[in-house]
């Protein structure tokens, strides 16, 4: 029997959510505290810019480390400069007789910690899950078992966040719905079966394709969810009326982020919507804390971030959409709607 893509769970799995997502937080402080990060930020506050330039860091690594630390209340950043706050002054400044340094000092020769340093200074991803065989991911997803195993891990996850913002997107009179960078399709399936007028297409590359075909199959959805195969950077079907980026856009850093809302605006026709579901860093960049801990796991393995309400609502006004407001959904994500003027 096909399951139900409209029931939610009976339980809460907040907490199972962030054990993962927030996992490499810790390696993150530890990379920085085997600099003495906070204590020459204490002595010299400093910009984004003026930080990558005096310890050689790329800014979109830098930008994550940052947020992470204004979201704990370590560091806090006032007309574009980031200071410490007394919490780290006390704590994490190596001339303090409080200095708990020493306590996360065994931590700065873990794997995940030392990628940190290299990802700081370089911009470019580490190997998923520490794996160096698998720097590029998106190109591991080329090969059927990686393609498998990385799929499976989303599509458990899109099976409670899927049908979350299904229940939240009003969709009346949408007709035809493009789920691009789709992975299993779980997305396109949970908004099929809630908005029952809806057609639904999964977009993504080969062999994610052909695994996507065959859990819609599963799940019964074939008759209103089809497959489209294709690379989403080499441009978009242009028969659908709204554009879905769920958990997509978080894997590129902005250039790709660029391409991708062009991509969208010049495929969908005027009064098209585009639909950014992910998890957001709040609009100031000081939290929430869960999304900032996120971050730094996307940092690590992807050429991307969580970015702001503010960062995605720019880089739609500037493909060309109107940008609309952003909702909450569950476990720290949400999605923001933008619709294409014209």
């Amino acid at each position: 029997m096909p399951p139900d893509l409209t029931a939610a769970p009976h339980t809460d799995p907040l907490a199972i959510y962030r054990y993962r997502d927030g996992l490499y937080a810790v390696d993150l402080t530890a990379a920085a505290l085997s600099l003495d990060f906070f204590t020459r930020l204490s002595a010299q506050p400093a910009s984004l810019a003026e930080i990558c330039a005096a310890f050689e860091f790329q800014e979109r690594p830098a930008d994550v480390m940052l947020t992470l630390f204004t979201a704990n209340g370590w560091v806090h950043c006032e007309n574009g400069v980031f200071a410490v706050t007394p919490t780290a002054r006390e704590h994490l400044c190596s001339d303090s007789e409080w200095f708990l340094g020493p306590y996360y000092a065994s931590l700065h020769d873990r794997p995940i910690a030392r990628d940190f340093l290299e990802v700081l200074r370089t911009g470019k991803p580490a190997g998923w899950s520490g794996d160096k065989a698998a720097f590029d991911w998106h190109k591991a997803m080329e090969e059927e078992d990686f393609a498998r195993r990385f799929t499976a891990a989303m599509d458990c996850r899109g099976r409670f966040l899927a049908q979350a913002l299904a229940a939240r997107l009003d969709l009346t009179g949408r007709q035809r719905l493009l789920d691009i960078g789709a992975g299993s399709g779980i997305y396109a399936c949970a908004l099929a079966a809630r908005h029952t007028h809806l057609q639904a297409i999964a977009f993504d590359q080969a062999p994610v394709d052909r695994i996507a075909a065959s859990l819609i199959t599963e799940r019964g959805c074939a008759d209103r969810v089809g497959v489209a195969t294709g690379d989403m950077f080499a441009g978009l079907p242009a028969d659908c009326d709204v554009h879905l980026f769920s958990n997509v856009l978080h894997d590129w850093d902005v250039a790709e982020v660029r391409r991708l809302l062009a991509a969208s605006h010049a495929a969908l026709p005027p009064g098209g919507w585009v639909i950014i579901h992910d998890a957001f860093i709040q609009a100031d960049k000081a939290g929430p804390l869960h999304v900032a801990e996120y971050s730094c796991l996307l940092m690590h393995s992807t050429q991307g971030k969580c970015y702001s309400t503010t960062e995605y609502a720019a880089l739609l006004e500037e493909a060309g959409f109107v940008p609309g407001t952003y909702e909450d959904t569950v476990v720290g994500r949400g999605f923001l709607t933008a619709v294409k003027a014209g």
